[in-house]
């Protein structure tokens, strides 16, 4: 069989056919591979648009009305923290003032107090000792005596 290379020369034939037929089938698979890729990026591309794009839209003019109604909180908590200083400090203030004026007016009506008091026990101890006086010397209610 030294000799005899047809045997050879068909084996090498085919396995070149079909070397041939699996690069056109790869090719194949490529170009189909690549229509697939490129059908399947203009739907997202169109997914995008429809979808997405009026989406994003949507949310980027609620962030920016969620923004505007922020910045308002923001505004409005500061001047309620601003009132709410005021008030406290008016109160505390009130509070002082009414403190001062319940001690003023305390003092006022104690010392009013204490001199109707005294005046109260002077006149208690001159009565006393005028009945004292009376019953001791021995006279009668009606005269004084003169000394």
């Amino acid at each position: 069989m030294p000799g005899d290379l047809n045997t050879t020369n068909l084996l090498l034939g085919i396995m070149a056919a079909v070397s041939v037929i699996q690069g056109l089938v790869l090719i194949a698979i490529g170009v189909f591979a690549y229509r697939l890729y490129a059908r399947t990026m203009r739907t997202v591309q169109e997914m995008e648009a429809r979808h997405v794009a009026p989406l994003v839209a949507r949310v980027d003019t609620l962030l920016r009305k969620v923004d505007g109604v922020l910045v308002d909180v923001k505004r409005i908590t500061a001047r309620v923290g601003n009132g709410t200083e005021r008030v406290e400090s008016a109160i505390q203030t009130t509070i002082d003032r009414v403190d001062e004026t319940a001690g003023r007016v305390r003092s006022s009506v104690s010392s009013r107090v204490n001199g109707v008091m005294n005046a109260v026990n002077s006149a208690w101890h001159v009565v006393g000792s005028l009945l004292n006086g009376r019953r001791s010397s021995g006279e009668a209610p009606g005269h004084a005596s003169v000394t």
